[in-house]
């Protein structure tokens, strides 16, 4: 684990950035699923996540908020994933902190050069 640079982490996932990389991008793990991300997409994907709470679920479903019929588009148009409630806030709680975390970051080396 040497090699990375962890940026955030949660019960979901983790984001973290390659140490021996040029690489603006940012990698976003939840499940089984990576995501390499510039800081814009990671913005959208988290507008696609709010977006995503506002979908119809079924009144009958048995499995509550565990009921992974969510259907989550990603920053890639041709991805889309299926995400219960609870996996939807994990993921929205990695993504704002690991935006958090890169601005946070740019701040500090920014008042650092000065």
């Amino acid at each position: 684990m040497e090699q990375i640079k962890t940026i955030y982490t949660n019960e979901i996932g983790i984001s973290f950035q390659w140490s021996n990389s040029c690489s603006h991008l940012t990698q976003v793990i939840f499940r089984d699923t990576g995501f390499h991300l510039t800081l814009d997409e990671i913005e959208l994907f988290l507008e696609q996540t709010v977006d995503a709470k506002t979908q119809k679920r079924c009144k009958e479903c048995k499995k509550g908020e565990s009921c992974r019929s969510l259907l989550l588009r990603t920053p890639s148009n041709k991805v889309s994933m299926a995400v219960s409630m609870v996996d939807l806030g994990q993921i929205e709680d990695l993504l704002k902190g690991t935006l958090f975390q890169l601005k946070f970051n740019d701040y500090i080396e920014e008042i650092c050069r000065n």
